[in-house]
């Protein structure tokens, strides 16, 4: 067969491969900052309502740096530190998740965010868990919270943080976090904390290797003990590294469009997923932030699929990474596992 065949044939089996309805695909959503869920339109309305301005992003653009992005944000909590807009968000958000074939979500959460609104940590996060809790229910999804440690906050205050999601561990609170910049504070400043969160029976979930270099998702796995790791594409640097994730079967939950607009790389096409996949690395694709990076989750999808080449069986690969590695029931996992199957075989 001559290489023009060969190339003829393998175009014609990729398209045939990708005309699987992408939103019927069972899957999970793990790297999901929960005020970043809300949609564009229903936070300008908030702000308008409440008199507040702001900027949301030229999406079109990346930004200047990670602490341009940190404030656009923080920005946000003004108008949602109001009850009901907090409550609608939350609604919303799950909505849009089941509307993309989503059927788990995992929070990232902060409750400490919202002690002013709601009271002492512990009852705003039991607050946060029962609209979480009512939303699932009301639109078929399952939902657990990752709390989340901010790296910027000292040792002492990552460890109280850290105690109250055990506290909550088997009550909402599936996984421990660990999020913000990671240049100058390192995974292993929070060991601690982490071992507190292990020990309570919480997935371990750091950020790790988006702004830092494989070094820190070492450290993740090594000294924090990482199930999964929030980005992690940096891994690819280092082909030991990429061995020790497939071998221990370490997730990374990947965010292609934010890993662009934070210049994580230059180029979409360049995204380092399909080398991870190829390597024998679970990942899962995520959203991150939709509203302050434009996709949700199944838009990252379709691009993984359009612009990244992955074949349908490993987008249902990472669908399934999803669910599995993720906090969701037994029951959740046993039924989204032959959906997938089934989505594959159609």
């Amino acid at each position: 067969m001559t290489d023009s065949a060969t190339e003829t044939t393998s175009t014609t089996i990729a398209a045939a491969d990708s005309t699987r309805d992408l939103a019927k695909l069972p899957k999970g959503h793990l790297h999901l900052h929960m005020e970043a869920a809300i949609r564009a339109e229903t936070l300008t309305a908030m702000c308008v309502a409440a008199g507040i301005e702001i900027e949301l992003p030229d999406l079109t653009q990346t930004y200047s740096d990670f602490s341009a992005f940190s404030a656009t944000y923080r920005s946000m909590l003004a108008v949602l530190v109001e009850p009901e807009n907090l409550f609608r968000l939350i609604d919303e958000s799950v909505e849009d998740a089941a509307r993309e074939g989503v059927v788990y979500v995992e929070f990232g959460a902060s409750p400490h965010f919202y002690i002013d609104t709601f009271g002492p940590v512990e009852r705003a996060l039991q607050i946060m868990i029962d609209t979480c809790a009512e939303a699932g229910a009301k639109w078929g999804v399952e939902i657990g919270l990752m709390i989340t440690i901010d790296r910027t906050e000292s040792v002492e205050v990552a460890n109280a943080y850290a105690a109250v999601a055990a506290a909550f561990a088997g009550r909402g609170v599936v996984s421990l976090g660990l999020a913000n910049d990671e240049r100058g504070h390192p995974a292993e400043d929070f060991e601690e904390a982490f071992t507190i969160g292990r020990a309570a029976g919480l997935l371990s979930t750091p950020h790790a290797g988006e702004l830092a270099g494989p070094e820190q998702v070492w450290k993740a796995v090594e000294v924090l003990g990482a199930n999964r790791i929030l980005h992690g594409v940096t891994s690819v640097e280092d082909p030991a590294l990429m061995a020790r994730l497939a071998a221990d079967g370490v997730c990374l939950d990947v965010c292609p469009t934010s890993n662009l607009l934070l210049s994580v790389v230059g180029e979409i096409d360049a995204h380092p997923l399909r080398v991870l996949l190829d390597a024998g690395v679970r990942c899962s694709i995520n959203a991150d932030d939709p509203v302050l990076f434009g996709p949700n989750i199944l838009s990252e999808y379709e691009l993984c699929r359009s612009v990244l080449g992955l074949t349908d069986a490993q987008l249902a690969a990472c669908a399934w990474s999803s669910i599995e590695c993720g906090g969701g029931s037994a029951e959740l996992k046993a039924r989204s596992k032959l959906a997938i199957e089934e989505w594959l075989a159609s």
